[in-house]
């Protein structure tokens, strides 16, 4: 069974670093894209990051670009989000996406599996 499992979440000071991992288990690894959204209290889920099978190929919401690194290992199964610069803005559970389907990287709506989530909490 597929299956998507986050960790490396916590409570960080503003300015601080956090990398965060999520290990795949069955056919969602095989899919050229996965992906990190994000959810805020009272807000949608919001795209952060994407990667492609290659690993060359890396998207990033505005928001974070400069600040968030997002990586895989095929090898380990795992796809990494490196948060470095963080800020009080991104206190979030963080969530890990897989099986893309399309039409595009940053909708929720494009991917099949999803993890469990993990929190992140920033304090200024």
């Amino acid at each position: 069974q597929a299956q998507l499992v986050e960790s490396g979440g916590g409570l960080v000071q503003a300015g601080g670093s956090l990398r965060l991992s999520c290990a795949a288990s069955g056919r969602t690894f095989s899919t050229y894209w996965m992906g990190w959204f994000r959810q805020a209290p009272g807000k949608e889920r919001e795209f952060v990051s994407a990667i492609h099978r290659d690993g060359a190929n890396t998207y990033y919401a505005d928001s974070v670009k400069g600040r968030f690194t997002i990586s895989r290992d095929n090898a380990k199964n795992t796809v990494y989000l490196q948060m470095n610069s963080l800020k009080s803005e991104d206190t979030a559970v963080y969530y890990c996406a897989g099986n893309y389907l399309g039409p595009r990287l940053d909708y929720v709506s494009s991917y099949g599996y999803w993890g469990q989530g993990t929190q992140v909490t920033v304090s200024s």
